[in-house]
């Protein structure tokens, strides 16, 4: 039932949508519930975009718009950060194993004991036993966050990083999984207000993880997403992809810009696909050392 002190509204309009792979979208009498009286040209194309899930939009132009009032037909997704029901977990980080491999040149983990069961049978007890592990790991392996420290000599290390750029963010999903080009330009970005947010990017490529296409031809952000999302203040950035960089490119522009601005990078995300585009929050905190710039995290994302 609408609430009779609540005036609802709807824009009409016409629009016309360029495309940077070519092509275009035009549409009359288009219609869309929004909160309030107006709403600008750039948020009204931002809405569009998203509404649509339109991908390598390079330019709208809203022809023509006229507000009024009407019941909203649909349910408004709740704001982010707004509970919707009962609350859950997402893990989004990838099990770190013996011998596996997550980046091509880098040694694989070796995980194995230090003190056995059975040899610690002779410390306790009778009855009693424990298992003390070792793992002998490149900081670099299974999903984990890069620092600033891990691009630049006097940027924050692992034990700086505030945990306000690593837990409980506020989320958004930046679906590219539909995208015709591995690089994902500013215009994907565009149309998301990710200030104070964990920006995560779903390219779906965690389905070639284990495998060799993992490695060959992976999704990455070119160097004008990364000035977007550090210029409009995201608080992380995440790839569920081999790199968030073009491997072939050796300036490694992507990390570069966010790390300048301590923007920590999380790579080898997975299941991304089972969140929504907003509405959740992120944690991927990485052990507390100092003088690293990387390690591993286990990365969550959390609805409540």
């Amino acid at each position: 039932m609408t609430d009779p002190q609540r005036v609802e509204h709807r824009v009409i309009f016409d629009f016309e949508v360029d495309f940077s792979n070519g092509g275009g979208l035009q549409g009359q009498e288009f219609r869309l519930d929004i909160e309030g009286d107006r709403i600008s040209d750039e948020e009204l194309a931002a809405f569009l975009i998203r509404d649509l899930s339109l991908l390598m939009v390079s330019d709208v132009r809203i022809v023509r718009k006229e507000t009024v009032q009407e019941q909203h037909k649909r349910r408004r997704p709740a704001p982010a950060g707004e509970t919707t029901g009962n609350g859950h977990l997402v893990d989004l980080s990838h099990s770190v194993e013996d011998g596996m491999v997550t980046y091509r040149g880098l040694p694989a983990p070796v995980v194995c004991d230090f003190l056995s069961r059975e040899e610690s049978r002779s410390h306790y007890d009778e009855g009693t036993e424990f298992q003390i592990g070792r793992i002998d790991m490149c900081a670099n392996t299974g999903t984990y966050v890069d620092s600033p420290f891990h691009r630049y000599a006097d940027g924050a290390d692992l034990a700086q990083l505030p945990l306000d750029r690593l837990a409980d963010l506020e989320a958004v999903k930046v679906d590219v999984t539909g995208a015709s080009q591995r690089a994902i330009g500013h215009e994907h970005f565009r149309s998301y207000d990710v200030r104070g947010k964990a920006v995560l990017v779903y390219t779906g490529w965690d389905r070639h993880w284990r495998t060799d296409d993992y490695f060959e031809n992976h999704p990455f952000l070119t160097a004008d997403a990364a000035s977007l999302l550090a210029d409009q203040g995201a608080a992380l950035v995440g790839i569920d992809s081999l790199n968030i960089d073009d491997t072939d490119d050796g300036a490694r522009p992507v990390h570069s810009t966010l790390l300048a601005q301590t923007i920590p990078v999380c790579e080898h995300l997975t299941n991304l696909g089972e969140l929504p585009e907003s509405g959740w929050r992120f944690s991927a905190v990485p052990v507390k050392v100092r003088g690293m710039g990387t390690f591993p995290v286990r990365a969550y994302g959390s609805m409540r």
